[in-house]
C-alpha cells in the first residue's frame, strides 16, 4: 500500500511552537518515513515565529500544516459508502441492492453529488404495504424505464424514455362495455390478448396498455396505439404478477426521507455528535464533506470501533502544552528534553527523554543510530533548532552533545554557525511590527503546582535597545491581561543574547515574593520587573527556581 493511502501518524510539537518544535517535528517525521512503511506527517499546533519562518525559507522547507485539535472526528471513523441511488431508481432495484449488500439505509444522490434524501428498508416496506393509491405511478412520475425493468417488459409502441404523467392503474379484465365506464385519459391498463379490450383502451385515450403472458400484439392495434399516443408494453408475466410488481417501479425519490435529515460533517468531532446519535435511534447517518457533498454512511457501531488519531509528541510532554484533544488521541511516542510532565497514556509508548539542550539533538542521534543519511536541508533544520534552543551554546542547558551535533549538522548543511545564528536571531527579534499580545504569546508556556498556576513567556534578541523599549509595553499588557488568562501569575523574559542576561517582568499578587525568594533580589512596592544577570534559560534557570520558591 502506498504511504499516501495510509492513515497519517501526526508528529506534533507544542502549542506556540518554537524553532526546535517545528524543525524536530519535520525532521523526525522524515526519519520515521525512511525507516518504516507508515505515513508520518509533521504538523504544528500554533503559529510559526519569524525566526522559524526564516529557517524554513533558508532550507527550502514548507511550514507544517496547522492542526488545532487531535480529538477523533467523523472522518476518523469507519464510514461505509454504499452505492448511491438516483431519484428515479425503482423501489425494486433499491430493494434488491439493499438485500444483496445488507444495507438497511441508502442515500439518494443528485447529479451534482449532493445528498437529496435517504431511503430505508422500512420505507420500501411501507410503500408496498400501506399505499392503496391507484394513481401512485402518475403521482410519483414513474419513468417507463422503471416499469419495463420491473416487469421485464418490452416497449412495443411508444418512447421508453418518458414518464407516467397522469391516470390510474387498472386491470382490463372486464368486457369493453364496462371498461368504457372506468377508463380515463392517461390510464395504464394491464390485460391479456383480447383485441376488443385493447381497442377499447386505445379509443378511451389510455396512456399505456400492458399486454401480459407475452401475447402478440396485432399490427392494427400497434398502428392505432401509435396514432393515439398510447404506449404498448409486452411482458412475459401474467396479470397477477404484473399487478403485484408494477408498483415496485415507482421511484425511490417519491418515498425517500428528505426533510429534517440528520447528517454529520466529516470535520465534526465525535464527542460533539454522540448526544445526537444517542437521542436519534437511526441505524445509520449520512456524512457530508465541507461542501455538503455526500461522503458515506456512518453506523452506530462505528462509534464503538473508533480509529483515534495517532500522534507522536516532540519537544514537550505536558498536557497543558499539547495540542487540544490530546486525551482523545492515541499517543505512540514522546521525544523530548524537558522535565517529565502530565501526559498519561492508555498503552505503553516509546518515551525518549534526554537531558540535552534541544530535542533536535536527540533526533540527530536517532538518525545516526538508524544509520540514515541526513540530507542537507534536514541538517540545516536540526542545526538551526540547536542554535535557537541553546542560544548558540550560551544557554546553561547546552551540553557538549548539543555542540557536537550542531557542528556535525552545520558541516552537512554547509553553513557557518556564527553567521547563520546572527541572521536567525535578527529575523527572530524583528518585534517592532508585532502587537504586545503577539510578542507575549510567541513562546508562552503554562505550569502548575498543587496550588498555583502560572505562565512564562520569552523572547530573545541581540538588540539591547529593542528589549529595553519593549519592556514597558509588555509590562502594561501583562498587568491588563492577568485576570483574563485565569492564571495566578505571569512571568516574561526579555533575553539579551549578547550579554547572556534577561529583563524579567512579573505580575500577580505573589509574583514579587516568588521572584525575591527565587533569585534573592530586592523588589520594591509596585515593582514589576528586575534584571537577572546570567539568566537566559527558562527551562533550566527560571522554572526550577520558581517551583522551588513556590514549594517553600
Amino acid at each position: 500500500m502506498n504511504t499516501q493511502e495510509k492513515r497519517p501518524i501526526y508528529v506534533i510539537g507544542h502549542k506556540n511552537p518554537d524553532t526546535d518544535s517545528i524543525c524536530s517535528a519535520i525532521s523526525y517525521a522524515h526519519l520515521k518515513n525512511k525507516i518504516s512503511d507508515n505515513n508520518y506527517v509533521a504538523m504544528r499546533a500554533g503559529q510559526v515565529s519569524n525566526e522559524t519562518n526564516f529557517v524554513l525559507e533558508t532550507f527550502g522547507m514548507d511550514s507544517p500544516q496547522l492542526i488545532t485539535d487531535v480529538a477523533t472526528q467523523v472522518k476518523d471513523l469507519s464510514i461505509k459508502k454504499p452505492q448511491g441511488l438516483s431519484y428515479n431508481t425503482s423501489l425494486k432495484t433499491a430493494w434488491t441492492l439493499m438485500r444483496d449488500t445488507k444495507d438497511a439505509t441508502m442515500p439518494v444522490i443528485g447529479e451534482d453529488g449532493a445528498l437529496e434524501g435517504i431511503i430505508a428498508l422500512k420505507d420500501i416496506a411501507t410503500a408496498n404495504m400501506d399505499i392503496y393509491e391507484t394513481r401512485i405511478l402518475s403521482l410519483s412520475k414513474t419513468p417507463y424505464k422503471n416499469i419495463l425493468e420491473t416487469i421485464d417488459g418490452t416497449m412495443v409502441v411508444g418512447d421508453p424514455e418518458g414518464y407516467v404523467e397522469s391516470g390510474k392503474l387498472l386491470i382490463g379484465a372486464a368486457n369493453p362495455d364496462l371498461l368504457e365506464e372506468y377508463v380515463e385519459d392517461g390510464d395504464i391498463l394491464v390485460m391479456g390478448n383480447r383485441y376488443d379490450a385493447q381497442l377499447c383502451g386505445i379509443e378511451m385515450n389510455a396512456g399505456c396498455i400492458i399486454v401480459c403472458m407475452g401475447a402478440a400484439v396485432s399490427k392494427t392495434i400497434q398502428k392505432m396505439a401509435a396514432q393515439n399516443n398510447c404506449r404498448i408494453i409486452s411482458t412475459p408475466h401474467d396479470t397477477f404478477m404484473v399487478a403485484r410488481l408494477i408498483c415496485q417501479s415507482t421511484p425511490v425519490g417519491y418515498f425517500m426521507i428528505k426533510d429534517k435529515l440528520f447528517t454529520f460533517k466529516t470535520e465534526d468531532f465525535v464527542n460533539d455528535i454522540k448526544t445526537a446519535v444517542a437521542k436519534i435511534r437511526h441505524r445509520e447517518f449520512p456524512i457530508l464533506d465541507s461542501d455538503g457533498n455526500y461522503c458515506g454512511m456512518l453506523s452506530r457501531r462505528s462509534l464503538i470501533d473508533m480509529n483515534k488519531k495517532k500522534v507522536i509528541m516532540v519537544d514537550h510532554n505536558e498536557k497543558s502544552q499539547a495540542v487540544d484533544g490530546i486525551d482523545d488521541a492515541e499517543i505512540l511516542e514522546v521525544i523530548d528534553h524537558h522535565k517529565i510532565g502530565t501526559i498519561e497514556t492508555i498503552a505503553p509508548v516509546y518515551f525518549r527523554n534526554q537531558p540535552v539542550g534541544c530535542t533536535a539533538t536527540i533526533v540527530y542521534q536517532m538518525y545516526c543510530e538508524n544509520d540514515v543519511e541526513i540530507e542537507p536541508n534536514i541538517a540545516g533544520l536540526l542545526c538551526s533548532a540547536i542554535i535557537s534552543d541553546t542560544l548558540m551554546f550560551r544557554s546553561p542547558t547546552c551540553t557538549p552533545l548539543d555542540k557536537m551535533a550542531a557542528e556535525a549538522l552545520a558541516n552537512i548543511a554547509k553553513i557557518d554557525i556564527a553567521l547563520h545564528a546572527a541572521e536567525m536571531f535578527r529575523a527572530g527579534s524583528a518585534l517592532q511590527n508585532k502587537t504586545e499580545e503577539e510578542i507575549f504569546y510567541q513562546d508562552f508556556k503554562k505550569f502548575n503546582t498543587e496550588e498555583v498556576s502560572f505562565g512564562v513567556g520569552q523572547v530573545s534578541s541581540m538588540d539591547k535597545q529593542e528589549l529595553e523599549s519593549l519592556q514597558p509595553k509588555i509590562e502594561q499588557y501583562m498587568l491588563k491581561s492577568l485576570e483574563k488568562t485565569g492564571l495566578n501569575m505571569l512571568f516574561f523574559l526579555l533575553t539579551d543574547i549578547i550579554e547572556e542576561s534577561s529583563i524579567t517582568i512579573f505580575v500577580g499578587e505573589q509574583a514579587p515574593e516568588v521572584i525575591k525568594s527565587a533569585f534573592g533580589v530586592e523588589v520594591a512596592d509596585n515593582q514589576h520587573s528586575t534584571y537577572l544577570k546570567g539568566v537566559v534559560s527558562r527551562k533550566k534557570q527560571l522554572i526550577p527556581k520558581l517551583m522551588a520558591a513556590l514549594q517553600q
